[in-house]
């Protein structure tokens, strides 16, 4: 039986540490991010896939900082045959990669070369990709840049945000996975290197790029809070105060007016002004403070002082 150690932290992981068991894999250890604080009572709160790895009976390791750690001489002395990581969230020190017999492997939720980095669907759906997928990967300790083992692609279509993907992607891992693992333990498979003449990357995401650009079209301003829903979410200012958009609407209608300029009021419909003429709807929105609210309660209501021909930005 070959023996992992599985290393990783969000929702996105847990169908693929789950995946190894069904089929089982031997899981000697998983390694995940420490526990941290959560919303806005600060709530210590275990990750997803440290909330598996309990239900499963597995040792967990919880390094702040995995290199030099306890638990990096913890995983050397467990002799894994194979490491699979997806999503951990940490650089491996080379001890690490060189540990397994048969190396280290990530899931990444791209198709590699494109967009190397921690936030590689949010940037897909933020640039109006209609593809992306996910890769399988010789970890090397450059990111992200190590040899193709499989990958699979999938379509993203204007219903799917972040959530949406992340959900699919995990999915599609899990199977692509349990696919590519029998080639290489049985050692079948041709590495293929990644063109570095293609090669793009998704860094974290930063407060300046939530903001809202109102300079970009509709359609990009939609791709912006799409690609950044359910977090960290997109906003933009009034009077202020800072609304976060979760949900817009490009129109057919044109404009003459300024971006960010609030061009029809009504009780029911808010539109705000894009690039190149063109028109979106806020329908969901959250104002500092408030939870979300449909846009016609939130005209009816906390949003009475918004007028037309105001400005947001």
């Amino acid at each position: 039986m070959t023996k992992i150690i599985f290393m990783g932290t969000p929702a996105f992981s847990v169908p693929i540490l789950e995946g190894l068991i069904e089929n089982n894999y031997e899981i000697l250890a998983v390694v995940t991010q420490p526990d941290r604080p959560v919303g806005r009572k600060k709530v210590i709160t275990p990750t997803p896939v440290k909330e598996a790895a309990v239900k499963h009976d597995l040792l967990v390791l919880q390094p702040e900082k995995i290199s030099g750690s306890p638990e990096m001489e913890k995983i050397i002395e467990l002799k894994p045959d194979l490491i699979v990581t997806a999503a951990f969230g940490q650089f491996l020190p080379e001890k690490i990669l060189q540990a397994p017999k048969l190396g280290a492997i990530n899931v990444h939720a791209s198709l590699l070369p494109k967009y190397r980095g921690g936030a590689p669907v949010h940037y897909s759906i933020i640039e109006g990709k209609k593809e992306t997928g996910v890769t399988i990967m010789e970890m090397i300790k450059k990111m992200d840049a190590g040899d193709i083992l499989s990958q699979r692609a999938i379509p993203i279509t204007k219903k799917d945000d972040v959530g949406t993907m992340f959900e699919r992607l995990s999915l599609v891992g899990k199977e692509l996975l349990l696919e590519t693992l029998p080639k290489i333990i049985a050692r079948e498979i041709t590495p293929i290197p990644q063109d570095e003449s293609q090669v793009t990357f998704s860094p974290n995401i930063t407060r300046e790029q939530e903001r809202i650009d109102w300079h970009k079209t509709a359609e990009q301003v939609d791709n912006q809070v799409r690609g950044m829903r359910p977090w960290p979410t997109a906003f933009t200012t009034y009077k202020e105060i800072n609304w976060k958009l979760w949900d817009v609407t490009p129109l057919t209608e044109t404009t003459e007016a300024e971006p960010g300029t609030i061009i029809y009021r009504g009780k029911k419909e808010l539109w705000i002004a894009c690039g190149e003429g063109t028109v979106i709807a806020i329908n969901t929105i959250q104002p500092s403070g408030k939870g979300k609210l449909a846009i016609q309660d939130f005209l009816n209501g906390v949003g009475q002082t918004v007028e037309k021909a105001d400005k947001v930005g």
